[in-house]
């Protein structure tokens, strides 16, 4: 499968990241392997759990992420049009990539790649990035696929327009189950987590950068629209951020040192829309 040419790349850039961490105790790997899935479905939990513990700014930038996002459904088929005048001049390998990479199964191929290699290894940095990488996707994931059932949003391809909803209908979600994208979710919480890793901002920008081209190739293939892969994107840091932060608990290895260095700001206003990262 294709999908296989990612995994060493990740690999190798996990890999170059600077360890500071102690060595394992030397101890079964099932006991190592029955850790981590613990911490798997403890960050699941943690993840959902967020919202009952939010203060001030959780909530205001919660409310930045809804503001911004009800804005960009009242231009989406504007957007739509635009992005339909130049989708054919998009390069067929970065639409094959886009496509492939954020697919679930592959994914998990990815992810599962990683921590498989942190826990053969014992490289107890790469399992708690494997760690992260799965309960990132997993809630992510979850969270998508019970939304969009619920929420019934028509995709661009239907032939329908941006404000047409049809929830709680199964039978159609091929048609209606644009928002939130799973693509977007999971490819950009694989490059969030894994940015956490490296200190240069120019790294860090690069993943992002490459995080980003599922959601949007999913645009460019009318799949979704620009609303759904901007709220995706978002949640996706969100999501990441919280896990990161229960792991801090669990592992010796922490990152988020550095991490913290980055600075996200969403900015909402009349003539004002967008989300501002400072190195």
């Amino acid at each position: 499968m294709k999908t296989m040419r990612f995994l060493p790349l990740l690999l190798i850039l996990l890999l170059l990241a600077p360890s500071t961490s102690k060595a394992q105790k030397k101890e079964p790997l099932w006991n190592h392997f029955t850790y981590d899935m613990g911490n798997v479905f403890g960050g699941v939990g943690h993840a959902y759990s967020r919202p009952f513990h939010w203060k001030g700014k959780d909530w205001a930038n919660f409310g930045y992420l809804a503001g911004g996002t009800l804005l960009l459904f009242t231009v989406d088929d504007e957007l739509n049009n635009w992005t339909n005048g130049f989708n054919q001049d998009v390069p067929d390998f970065i639409l094959d990539y886009g496509n492939e990479y954020g697919s679930p199964e592959n994914n998990y191929m990815v992810t599962g790649g990683v921590y498989l290699f942190g826990l053969f290894t014992k490289n107890e940095k790469l399992r708690r990035t494997g760690v992260l990488l799965i309960s990132s996707a997993t809630a992510g994931g979850l969270l998508q696929q019970v939304s969009k059932r619920i929420i019934g949003r028509a995709r661009p391809k239907s032939g329908e327009n941006s404000d047409v909803y049809d929830p709680f209908n199964v039978n159609r979600v091929f048609n209606f189950d644009s928002f939130p994208s799973g693509h977007a979710i999971l490819s950009f919480s694989n490059a969030y987590a894994i940015a956490k890793q490296f200190k240069s901002p120019w790294v860090k920008a690069g993943l992002y950068t490459v995080g980003f081209i599922p959601g949007f190739v999913r645009i460019m293939d009318d799949f979704h629209w620009v609303s759904d892969v901007a709220f995706s994107t978002v949640l996706s840091i969100f999501i990441v951020e919280s896990i990161d932060r229960y792991l801090d608990r669990k592992y010796d290895e922490k990152y988020n040192a550095d991490a913290k260095k980055v600075s996200w700001n969403l900015t909402f206003g009349p003539s004002t829309l967008g989300m501002a990262i400072r190195f």
